[in-house]
């Protein structure tokens, strides 16, 4: 199972498990973490997401500020990429996937302390994409 955050284009958030998300399917199934016992998961579009964030925790710590900027003594794999959503959220990682024209791709964070492991952009809900 993986612990992830679903961040929707129109704003909402679910928080929960998934144990059937792939990058080239429209739905998953998403098990919300404070449903009550016994609930069945819900079915989610990924068409319907800004990014699915798969992460440490399903809390996480809101006071942690995410670094943004890549240690030039620990140089990452993959290319160096920049994703700006409409709503201003800004993600610096690396990506060995991303391509024009494909539905998403995965992206993993620039820094190592952040709650989030990687995530998977919907490139449509992205404003701009750039390589750094």
């Amino acid at each position: 199972m993986n612990k992830v955050v679903a961040r929707f284009a129109d704003g909402r958030v679910l928080k929960g498990t998934t144990a059937d998300f792939f990058a080239a399917k429209e739905l998953f199934h998403l098990a919300v973490a404070d449903a009550p016992a016994g609930t069945e998961p819900i079915e989610i579009r990924t068409a319907d997401l800004k990014a699915l964030f798969f992460v440490k925790d399903l809390m996480g710590n809101p006071g942690y500020v995410e670094r943004k900027e890549f240690d030039p003594e620990h140089p990452p794999a993959g290319r160096r990429i920049k994703v700006t959503f409409a709503d201003g959220e800004v993600l610096v990682g690396t990506t060995t996937g991303y391509q024009p024209g494909r539905p998403g791709f995965f992206l993993e964070p620039v820094d190592p302390h952040a709650n989030n492991e990687r995530c998977y952009v919907i490139s449509a809900a992205a404003q701009e994409i750039s390589f750094l």
